[in-house]
């Protein structure tokens, strides 16, 4: 009687089978040597190779086999400049005559009389106007701007060079009188400042490249257009380009309450001067104080705590100015 099977198993023939042969002998030779890393296309080594190749094959056909490869410098991304936003801003921005270069424009705009306006200086001025729509404008403002259909967009402004601030002052024959910023962050200061350097014949301002304001627009409308005739100059660093202007020969003058010098009648009005004004809560700096050659201050009442930075370059200014008209007169 035969044995029953497991269940389910297939029955196979005992023996050697015809022809499984050949394949035990193509299995025990394998599929060769293994190539390089550098002659796999799919391996690191091998793209890097390759690489290679066709760089040499670039410089041969440029005929410049042994030219070290250049990386294309890359485009640099050009400062956007300022957005002035809201119709009383445009129009005062345009009407102070503030450099621009797009008057945008929502559509289908309400035509007020600002607008009106805004259209006719830009018109006029030769400034290109722009019809956007107004979810574009929304995304060009930012979201916290309030532009009520109108923007004018401002180009950055071109600083000079803090030397060549006493170069203009030698092309005009007078000795040079520089106002230096130390900290200041208020932009209308720094335009009131502008507007007194251009009233008492200051050959220009300076400004720290850091924790100070540059030239915004603000700056520009509150100089009422005097920041057209007076440059304004940015120092890297304003501790060595004060060491720098001494060298040139210019007199430091400090301004500070507790300076122990009185500003009326300074004995050195007459010299190449640079006033430099702190920010009215902390005042000139450390470095900028040891690198000033007097510290003067402005006789106040003492109800008043302190002048403005604005308000104590004005007053100092005026000082000079007078006192060199009437050393000219004598």
């Amino acid at each position: 009687m035969a044995k029953p099977g497991r269940p389910g198993a297939r029955k196979t023939k005992k023996g050697a089978t015809a022809g499984t042969g050949g394949h035990g002998r193509k299995a025990l030779e394998g599929k060769g040597p293994t190539p390089k890393a550098e002659d796999r296309s799919w391996h690191v080594a091998g793209k890097r190779k390759a690489a290679n190749d066709r760089l040499e094959a670039a410089r041969a056909r440029h005929g410049k086999p042994d030219a070290p490869a250049k990386r294309a410098p890359r485009p640099k991304k050009a400062d956007e400049g300022e957005l002035v936003t809201g119709r009383n801003s445009v129009v005062e921005a345009l009407r102070a005559r503030i450099p621009a270069t797009t008057l945008y424009v929502a559509a289908r705009v309400e035509m007020d009389d600002r607008v009106k306006e805004a259209l006719s200086i830009a018109t006029k001025r030769g400034i290109p106007v722009l019809e956007v729509m107004r979810p574009e404008l929304d995304r060009m403002s930012g979201h916290d701007a309030v532009h009520q259909g109108l923007a004018l967009k401002v180009p950055p402004y071109a600083y000079a060079h803090p030397l060549d601030l006493v170069e203009r002052a030698h092309d005009t024959g007078r000795p040079p009188l520089i106002v230096a910023l130390d900290g200041v962050t208020d932009p209308r200061n720094l335009g009131a400042i502008i507007r007194s350097a251009g009233a008492f014949g200051a050959h220009g301002v300076i400004v720290p490249q850091r924790r100070s304001v540059g030239m915004t627009a603000s700056a520009w409308k509150t100089s009422a257009g005097a920041a057209v005739r007076v440059p304004v100059a940015m120092a890297a660093n304003l501790t060595q380009t004060l060491q720098a202007l001494k060298k040139e020969g210019l007199f430091v003058l400090g301004l500070d309450g507790g300076g122990e010098v009185s500003l009326p009648g300074i004995s050195f009005a007459d010299r190449p001067i640079v006033i430099v004004v702190g920010s009215e809560g902390k005042g000139l700096s450390r470095l900028v104080t040891e690198n000033c050659d007097a510290i003067v201050s402005i006789p106040i009442s003492s109800d008043t705590e302190s002048l403005n930075a604005g308000i104590a370059v004005s007053v100092a200014l005026y000082e000079v100015a007078k006192l060199r008209a009437a050393s000219a007169a004598s």
